[in-house]
């Protein structure tokens, strides 16, 4: 049985043609990408030491060897941050998993009055899991109408995943849908991952199960919504981590006048106010 990190180095040798990092091309392989030969030699490993890795015989190897594999396969910062998180959680967390549960759901109440000082903004508190923790007016009006917030525990990735609706809101969906099974490498907690997953991988299907075991880093650009009332908005996204909750506050901010106009537009109908889920 493979491992996370293994996986990931695997799929980034997949996705790599020799010629990208200068290596002759050697012909006809039997699998598409780099040789296991050419990046163990680039990485100064052994063939045998990598496929250990990939391979999950080997969950421990050091932080030079990690590093190395990095350069190898010139992984960029966000991919490089993954690499040593994959191994981290590999050779530690992973292994002392006990069991398995849902994350916290409670948002402090100093990051409340935060949310609070951000309306009229279009702002929320979620978690990597993409559950929906507290979101200011302007969120629920943008949301409004697409069943996001329907449930009494939204989740946005269960929503990506499991609603047609979100394919039709997400004018980029596949990219959306990448970034959120992404998050989850990077849950709250092992625990509270796996009881996510466990729960997802059922309804969600293999289209799911697929994405995450690419660990595709998103790039995280413009966010592209198609709102049921026929507004198109474009947001730009900032993200303050929460490192003490597990949490994140994501504000989003118009692009440009058009979207702008299109928020107050939206949010001069009826809404609740600032909410928070509990």
């Amino acid at each position: 049985m493979g491992t996370p990190l293994g996986d990931f180095i695997r799929a980034k040798r997949d996705s790599i043609q020799p010629e990208m990092l200068g290596l002759p091309d050697r012909g006809r392989r039997r699998s598409p990408g780099l040789r296991r030969l050419d990046l163990a030699a680039r990485a100064g490993i052994s063939v045998e030491y990598l496929t250990r890795i990939e391979q999950g015989r080997d969950r421990n190897p050091s932080a030079a060897v990690v590093n190395a594999l990095a350069d190898a396969l010139s992984l960029d910062p966000a991919e490089r941050n993954h690499l040593r998180y994959l191994a981290k959680i590999t050779g530690g967390a992973c292994a002392a998993h006990t069991g398995a549960a849902p994350a916290r759901r409670d948002v402090r109440p100093s990051v409340l009055q935060a949310l609070r000082l951000l309306e009229p903004g279009i702002a929320l508190v979620t978690n990597r899991l993409g559950d929906v923790l507290a979101y200011t007016s302007a969120y629920e009006a943008v949301t409004r109408d697409t069943g996001l917030l329907d449930s009494a525990h939204p989740n946005l990735t269960r929503y990506v995943f499991t609603d047609p609706r979100a394919r039709t809101f997400f004018a980029d969906w596949d990219e959306i849908a990448d970034e959120q099974a992404f998050d989850l490498w990077l849950g709250p907690s092992t625990e509270s991952y796996e009881w996510f997953t466990a729960e997802l991988a059922p309804i969600a299907g293999p289209d799911f199960a697929h994405r995450m075991n690419q660990h595709i880093v998103p790039r995280r650009g413009v966010l592209r919504l198609n709102h049921p009332s026929g507004h198109e908005l474009q947001l730009l996204r900032e993200t303050l981590e929460l490192p003490e909750d597990a949490q994140q506050l994501i504000v989003f901010l118009p692009t440009g006048d058009r979207t702008a106009q299109a928020i107050d537009r939206l949010s001069r109908r009826p809404h609740g106010g600032l909410r928070a889920i509990s």
